[in-house]
């Protein structure tokens, strides 16, 4: 007999300039056991995209179908476009034995959560993360930094992080957020720490 680790599937949430993109893209890069949830949408690829890598790209019907299925563990329209996350991304990456790191928001993290109680699979392996900036003035000079936003879109955000920042305690962790490697070190420490929790593992035959 032995004891093997079950993969597990982390949710990443925290408002625009929290640096949560970033610090899934890190971890994926760094530890190769884990993988980024490919999510789905019904936008067009853009220039150098690959179905099944950077996203699963459906149609508008062939994605309403799915949503009358059941699918997705959550789903969201986006100004003109769906996007969510399949159950079968999930569980054929998990039946491969590969951990999940996914960045999600915070409604997406409660859909998930809402989905544990009735499958007792993804209770066992689901761990959720909020990256918090609870300084305003950090939130918007990191939104000026990347110099991707209006004046009037940040501002945008700000007004949503105030909102999602008061969801952090419905999460296992939170993550103060300070510089890119002291808030890496942390997640990747909560990773580490819960792929040594007794839950994760089972004993096997040899």
């Amino acid at each position: 007999m032995k004891i093997k680790s079950q993969p597990l599937l982390m949710i990443v949430s925290g408002p625009a300039g929290s640096g949560k993109t970033t610090l899934c893209e890190r971890i994926c890069k760094e530890l190769p056991q884990v993988q980024r949830v490919v999510t789905s949408t019904t936008r067009l690829p853009r220039e150098g995209e690959r179905n099944g890598v950077d996203y699963y790209f459906f149609d508008l019907p062939t994605f309403e179908k799915k949503i009358t299925n059941h699918d997705f563990y959550e789903y969201a329209r986006v100004h003109t476009n769906y996007y969510g996350t399949l159950k079968s991304e999930i569980a054929d990456k998990f039946a491969c034995n590969i951990d999940l790191m996914l960045n999600i928001d915070v409604q997406g993290a409660a859909s998930f959560r809402q989905s544990t109680q009735h499958d007792p699979l993804l209770a066992e392996r689901l761990i959720t993360v909020f990256v918090a900036v609870t300084d305003e003035n950090e939130l918007r000079r990191r939104l000026n930094v990347r110099g991707t936003d209006s004046v009037e879109e940040i501002n945008r955000r700000m007004v949503s992080a105030q909102k999602e920042l008061k969801e952090w305690s419905d999460y296992d962790y939170v993550i103060d957020s300070r510089t890119r490697e002291e808030d890496f070190e942390r997640l990747r420490s909560i990773y580490q720490a819960e792929k040594h929790r007794t839950i994760r593992h089972r004993l096997v035959a040899e």
